[in-house]
């Protein structure tokens, strides 16, 4: 076992990092820029190197001062957490020439797995499927265009070398495709310093789901289960849960084997995620490998009881996996919400700045990870991420309900800070999510044009008053707009109105015919999902399903005050 560690990062991962070094009693060397020199990390540390300035190219992503660092304290491996250099084959193979283990997968198999296009033909080699669309990168954009014409539209272009969110563009269209297209290519020079990009066909409504394995360099592979990843903003995951929700147990168990077999035949050693994207019939595709720790993987350890960085330490030191797949037998279920310090009423636009109070939930079962502290600082220069809270409970509807007490809990305050903790409540409380229903393109849905104008078309909600309003929106035909507003008058009259909770309820219909609103008020939201829920409604809802022309489980909730008491 290695006597100490390097930590190549900053913020919560770095801390998490460091935490489980010290239970292992391995000596913590953390490198901070100018802008951290006291965060968290640098606290828990046995030695501290200063690498910088705050800007991330100028420290974080300074390879050769963490290299430096890593030399003049004597640490014997680096973990490079996520992000910043954490998939950098380069640093892989500098640390392996230095002496240094690099606690990750080997720089040969990071650059072929970081390479997209490789990745794809690897894994179509293994048998695991693919999206329609191109292996090796594209020359030019009337190769491209002609991909795209040929595979059916949507499309995605994508950067052969990019990652978490970055360089991707959906195209709907041959019209927008060369611009698109451009632009792609120039982010990816811009960002990753490769311009190759490739296409495959783009799915609209689908689950993002990811597997995560662990091998060791002697041929040792398993997986602790899969994720859900499928909350999503632009491309960046909001909320992960585990196990997949709405996962039929034979779908569930092939992804688990495909991951497994993509390992093996990657040759990969360590944590790494396998990720998919499964489409409403149940099929799926291999979408690509992070060869990384990833943001998310409490949820698994929540469920296995797995330190998974502890596992990656034992891997890099060259032990063994210490795990065979039955001793791995997931419990419940788990989930984590991103609280990023960002504003969603601004576009999501970052907003850092002091933290007057800071305290992050507690309770049983309940997990933050976070650098965030009274007194401390969220810096500009670095991703919003400020904290990570995690729940388990023995099942779903319990583990939502969990996670709605905690991020109720959760103070932040400071002058220019906002957080996403009342957007993330917003989406736990969507009956699309509630109900398994959601797909990647839920918060799109909930931020729409048309949406925001129902929220402002709402003149009779007074959140003075304390009242629960929920609202369903519903598009239909012109010929069927009526007929709807008949269903949803009925299911008001002879269904809703006989339960406990309810208050009143209205229907609006748009001048053109192809939009009805209902508008229910509760003393609460659990007394208006248990009316609709209710077998009596079902018939009225099935019969507004089959004559809506948009999935009509849109509820939107405008107004979240407590009701009044009585």
């Amino acid at each position: 076992m290695f006597t100490s560690i390097l930590i190549a990062n900053r913020g919560e991962i770095a801390a998490r990092i460091a935490r489980t070094c010290r239970e292992l009693g391995i000596g913590v060397v953390a490198v901070h820029s100018t802008e951290d020199a006291d965060s968290p990390v640098v606290r828990m540390a046995d030695q501290v190197v200063c690498v910088g300035p705050p800007p991330p190219k100028q420290s974080y992503l300074n390879a050769a001062a963490i290299l430096e660092a890593a030399l003049q304290t004597g640490a014997e491996a680096l973990h490079p957490g996520y992000g910043f250099l954490s998939e950098d084959p380069d640093l892989a193979e500098l640390c392996e020439a230095y002496g240094i283990a690099f606690i990750g997968p080997p720089g040969a198999v990071m650059a072929k797995l970081g390479d997209k296009s490789t990745a794809r033909q690897l894994m179509a080699d293994a048998g695991l499927p693919l999206l329609p669309g191109s292996i090796r990168p594209l020359a030019n954009a009337t190769e491209a265009v002609e991909l795209a014409e040929g595979i059916g539209y949507p499309v995605i272009i994508k950067a052969v070398a990019g990652g978490g969110g970055r360089g991707m563009r959906v195209v709907r269209n041959t019209a927008e495709f060369d611009e698109a297209y451009r632009s792609t290519r120039a982010t990816a020079q811009a960002i990753f310093g490769d311009g190759r990009v490739y296409v495959e066909r783009y799915l609209d409504h689908t689950r993002h789901v990811e597997v995560q394995v662990l091998a060791d360099r002697y041929g040792n592979a398993v997986h602790l289960g899969e994720r859900d990843c499928s909350v999503q903003r632009r491309h960046q995951k909001l909320i992960e849960e585990t196990p997949a929700p709405g996962l039929d147990p034979p779908t569930a168990a092939a992804i688990r084997a495909a991951a497994v077999r993509g390992t093996l035949a990657a040759g990969y050693v360590g944590a790494g995620t396998f990720e998919f994207l499964v489409d409403g019939h149940g099929d799926f595709s291999f979408m690509e490998v992070n060869c990384r720790i990833q943001v998310e993987h409490p949820v698994t350890e929540m469920v296995t009881g797995v330190d998974l960085v502890e596992e990656q330490i034992r891997v890099a030191a060259g032990e063994p996996l210490r795990l065979r797949q039955d001793d791995i037998q997931p419990r419940g279920v788990a989930i984590e919400c991103r609280v990023n310090a960002e504003d969603p009423r601004r576009d999501f636009a970052p907003a850092p700045g002091e933290l007057m109070e800071f305290e992050p939930p507690a309770g049983p079962f309940v997990r933050t990870d976070t650098y965030g502290r009274t007194g401390g600082r969220i810096s500009a220069h670095y991703d919003s991420l400020l904290a990570k809270t995690v729940v388990w409970a023995p099942d779903r509807d319990r583990a939502i309900a969990k996670m709605r007490r905690a991020l109720r809990e959760f103070l932040v305050a400071g002058p220019g800070v906002h957080t996403t903790v009342d957007f993330l409540q917003d989406v736990l409380a969507h009956p699309l999510f509630r109900r398994n229903r959601h797909t990647t393109g839920l918060v799109d849905l909930m931020l729409s044009p048309m949406n925001r104008q129902e929220a402002n078309d709402m003149p009779h909600i007074d959140v003075n008053n304390r009242i629960l309003t929920l609202i369903n929106t519903f598009t239909v035909s012109p010929d069927n707009q009526e007929r709807l507003m008949e269903i949803l008058d009925d299911a008001t009259k002879n269904v809703m109105s006989r339960f406990p909770g309810f208050i009143s309820a209205s229907l609006h219909a748009s001048l053109d015919k192809t939009r009805v609103a209902n508008y229910a008020q509760w003393r609460t939201e659990e007394d208006f999902l248990a009316a609709i829920r209710h077998p009596n409604f079902r018939p009225h809802f099935e019969a507004c399903e089959r004559i809506a022309e948009a999935d009509p489980q849109l509820y939107w909730v405008y107004a979240t005050e407590e009701a009044p008491s009585r």
